[in-house]
């Protein structure tokens, strides 16, 4: 009992803090990501983590996308600091970035074959990936030209929009759970449980404690999730202002795109910075040790699909899934279907 109570002693105290950072003037701080301000400049490379067994995602020793993308734990990314249409670790042009993704193919597609064999002998593991952005990021194309490098029959897509009548009668995270991946799958989310500390926050769906509440029952939802064998990738998709503009003209300057168009998208941009503080809160209390996030750069739509393809590549390869050997006498089947 004293142990318990030690802990919403922490609990509270933590929660305490985090209030008065939230409050609190932004700092001088951000992802990663801030160090690369121009197309085509990355880091310089940094002493690599544990991300398997080569440091760069080609091999070549470079740093790890995912360290160069990732949200440090505890810390507030300022997103306004950081450039939409940079490509740090990446190709430095759209023709090499094309031709850099579907390098990619062979290897996610190997990698995706293995995770599913080994789920047929008992392995448990499985990847998430997580899609947030503001309209018009990029959800849907990375959806078509990432999750296309993969077969179809081992992915799990779900896109999650406004919550039914029967979703709003359960607990926030009652209708993730019921589309996580299986064993052996790969599982996409084109929005997810996020949604409910960023919409619900902006637009005061709910009160302000109960959305400050949420930021831990999400890092111990996905902390449990981890522990199952789930490997969480949760994605940002980083959008410029300007960019969105654009994006959202072309989709009205061409009539087979006005079905993707959304006059409640006009709305949306007018609470933008709302949205953007939104995410910042979001990416520094829920970018964990167990589940980080990462800021992909996405005006550039190359450089996003090579960015999230890597990112896969590189979680996938740390698993390093294995074909289960056969419970059989190779040479006596060898011999009985030569015979026949």
């Amino acid at each position: 009992m004293a142990g318990k109570q030690n802990e919403k002693r922490k609990a509270a105290k933590s929660e305490k803090q985090q209030e008065k950072r939230e409050k609190a003037p932004k700092q001088e701080r951000a992802a990663e990501p801030a160090k690369t301000d121009k197309p085509g400049k990355t880091d310089k490379p940094g002493k690599p983590g544990k991300a398997g067994k080569r440091s760069g995602a080609d091999g070549s020793g470079a740093r790890p996308l995912r360290e160069l993308l990732r949200v440090t734990p505890g810390e507030r990314p300022e997103l306004g600091r950081l450039d939409p249409s940079a490509t740090p670790g990446g190709p430095t042009s759209k023709a090499a970035g094309a031709a850099a993704t579907a390098l990619l193919a062979q290897p996610l597609g190997s990698l995706q074959e293995r995770l599913y064999a080994a789920s047929t002998a008992g392995d448990r593991r499985r990847v998430l990936l997580v899609l947030q952005g503001m309209d018009t990021s990029g959800k849907g194309g990375t959806l078509k030209h990432v999750i296309g490098l993969f077969n179809p029959s081992g992915c799990r897509i779900k896109a999650f929009k406004a919550p039914t009548s029967q979703e709003l009668g359960h607990p926030f995270l009652w209708r993730i759970k019921q589309e996580l991946p299986r064993p052996g799958e790969i599982g996409i989310f084109d929005r997810s449980h996020y949604e409910d500390v960023l919409i619900a926050r902006v637009r005061e769906l709910v009160p302000r404690n109960r959305v400050r509440a949420r930021y831990a029952q999400i890092n111990r939802f996905e902390k449990a999730l981890v522990d199952d064998g789930v490997t969480v990738v949760k994605v940002f998709l980083h959008i410029g202002y300007e960019e969105q503009r654009a994006r959202l003209l072309e989709r009205l300057d061409d009539p087979d795109k006005h079905w993707k168009f959304n006059v409640g998208d006009i709305e949306e941009r007018g609470a933008w910075a709302a949205y953007q503080e939104a995410y910042e809160v979001a990416l520094e209390r829920c970018s964990t040790d167990a589940a980080p996030w990462y800021v992909v750069p996405a005006d550039r739509k190359w450089y996003r699909n090579w960015a999230i393809s890597t990112l896969l590549r590189e979680h996938l390869e740390d698993l390093d899934p294995q074909y289960p050997k056969g419970d059989f006498d190779v040479e006596e089947c060898r011999r009985r279907l030569l015979a026949g």
